[in-house]
């Protein structure tokens, strides 16, 4: 079988890993597209950032995409599996500094609960298939 270990479960456990986070992502990130107003509420309309608001949600979306290949065959391309931590402590870092300096409520905050339980996953994931 492509993408599997001898005993396969490192391999599996990373496929599950992976492709639950960009199918997780993809549902969580999808409505974003269509609730503009309700991202306006507490802060200036997406509308008056359109680059940063839209470019966040390509990037964030293609991420998923990513995660689903890595999911795909996670021997192949186990080396993207380092950019994908930093995609997910690097946005747990920047909530967690947001808050600790005032510039977000505690509740923008919460995010980074799924975001850093799937970066752990993802270091998981990247050690139990080294040498694989």
């Amino acid at each position: 079988m492509i993408g599997t270990h001898a005993n396969g479960s490192p391999m599996k456990f990373a496929r599950i890993v992976f492709l639950l986070a960009g199918v997780w992502g993809i549902l969580v990130l999808t409505p974003f597209y269509w609730l503009l107003d309700i991202t306006g509420r507490r802060y200036a309309p997406p509308m008056e950032y359109p680059g940063f608001f839209w470019g966040f949600m390509a990037i964030t979306m293609t991420f998923q995409l990513v995660f689903l290949m890595i999911g795909s065959d996670p021997r192949r391309f186990r080396p993207l599996m380092i950019p994908c931590m930093l995609e997910k402590f690097g946005y747990v870092a920047t909530l967690l500094l947001l808050f600790n300096r005032g510039r977000i409520p505690w509740i923008d905050t919460q995010p980074f609960i799924p975001d850093l339980t799937l970066g752990l996953l993802f270091v998981a994931a990247y050690a139990k298939t080294r040498g694989a």
